[in-house]
């Protein structure tokens, strides 16, 4: 048996004291719950011990690398997806994939894929903004309206106003420390407001032919994305990024170190949704309707989901985000040729909703592996990259102490013994 358990230890000089072994001391409990460790006899071995830490005041995560197959394997069926889609596209208008048709397709990805960016950059950092919609259609109606008196003008102020937005948002996470969404669906309500400022179309005052950049627009955010994504598997910068994941008690203030992802994430995302809707002003050969933009935030977010980024944040793959928007654009052009007549708001909650399964998927498949011989159920302490066994909010030092001395001590008749 293990004698040496708090508060009942055997001293170090037993063998050679008097009265033998059964001379024992007490110790005081550990005011420190990570100082704590429990003995465990192996199951074929009664007398080998291993030795494993106790949760550490309720901060627990997944320590180790995440999985990266349940990746590898969603990102697969997507290339299929995508391949499916385009065949069908084919079949049905051949001229569809060929230029100048083939322009306006990549300039419609690229403002589709700068809204997942938004969305999937949010969504990692453990801060949705919703806004991306709303702040894409308000870019459009600007650029609509101030067009013709060049790009700075047309694009500087907005992005300015949206980035300055970002921050303000991002502030208010930080320092009230209250959810990311809750904070962006009130910045979405604001510029909603000035979306439906106005109670007409507004014509595009003067139309930029994008044809000859529009390789280079998608390839761009092809770039960024698979760059990103790459970065996002690199185990300190996903944990970094990540670090409002929630863990323990959701409203426990994540420290110093959430500051600088959370900040740059709302930022970025919302300079994102500006480029997103100046994109989908260029190209528009018909006038911009105010409306909500919350159809073009349940696209995005519809996209990064099932892009396999996790509605939890942290997790997500390096391919994801360009395979599904490929898939995504070709089949709104595949639909809009067919005259399917699909609303955006339907398509954004179709996206939503397989996203969320996506999700599922990943946080299943692709948490870390427990160590051997631990129990998966067994959550991580991200401080010490330990395991540590869940155990119940009431689990105290002196508590846990004499459930385990009583556990292997041989009480006999006096105490029920075994």
């Amino acid at each position: 048996m293990a004698y040496d358990e708090t508060p009942y230890r055997r001293n170090a000089g037993d063998a050679q004291t008097p009265g033998g072994p059964a001379a024992y001391r007490t110790g005081s409990a550990a005011t420190d719950s990570r100082d704590w460790r429990r003995d465990t006899a192996a199951d074929d071995d009664p007398g080998a011990r291993v030795t494993e830490p106790l949760p550490d005041s309720g901060r627990r995560g997944d320590a180790g690398r995440d999985r990266l197959g349940v990746h590898i394997g969603w990102e697969i069926v997507l290339l299929l997806a995508v391949a499916a889609v385009a065949f069908l596209l084919y079949r049905f208008d051949s001229s569809a994939l060929r230029r100048p048709a083939l322009d306006t397709l990549l300039i419609s990805g690229a403002a589709i894929g700068l809204l997942a960016l938004g969305a999937g950059i949010t969504l990692r950092a453990g801060v949705p903004n919703l806004a991306v919609g709303p702040i894409a259609l308000a870019a459009a109606l600007h650029f609509a309206e101030n067009g013709d008196d060049g790009l700075v003008k047309a694009v500087v102020p907005a992005l300015v106003i949206a980035a300055a937005g970002g921050l303000v948002a991002a502030i208010l996470v930080l320092v009230l420390h209250v959810p990311g969404w809750l904070t962006s669906l009130a910045a979405a309500l604001g510029v909603i407001v000035y979306d439906q400022l106005r109670t007409a179309p507004v014509p595009v005052q003067r139309t930029y032919d994008l044809s000859d950049q529009a390789f280079y627009l998608f390839g761009g955010f092809a770039l960024v994305a698979v760059i990103g994504g790459a970065l996002g598997t690199v185990q300190p910068i996903r944990r970094m990024v990540g670090r409002m994941r929630p863990v323990g008690d959701p409203a426990g203030r994540r420290g110093g170190a959430a500051v600088l992802p959370v900040v740059a994430a709302l930022i970025v995302s919302s300079a994102f949704a500006v480029g997103a809707g100046t994109l989908l002003a260029a190209r528009s050969t018909a006038p911009i309707a105010p409306g909500t933009g919350l159809e073009w935030t349940g696209v995005a977010f519809g996209v990064a989901l099932l892009a396999g980024t996790s509605a939890y944040g942290r997790r997500g793959g390096i391919f994801g985000t360009l395979l599904a928007t490929a898939g995504l654009t070709l089949f709104l052009d595949y639909a809009d040729r067919r005259d399917f007549d699909i609303a955006l708001f339907a398509i954004g909650a179709a996206t939503v909703g397989a996203g969320l399964l996506v999700t599922r998927l990943v946080e299943t498949y692709g948490r870390p592996l427990p160590p051997a011989g631990v129990d998966e159920d067994w959550n991580g302490t991200p401080e010490t990259g330990e395991w540590s066994p869940a155990v119940p909010e009431t689990w105290s030092s002196t508590t846990s102490a004499q459930s385990r001395s009583t556990e292997q001590w041989d009480l006999g008749p006096w105490g029920g013994g075994r």
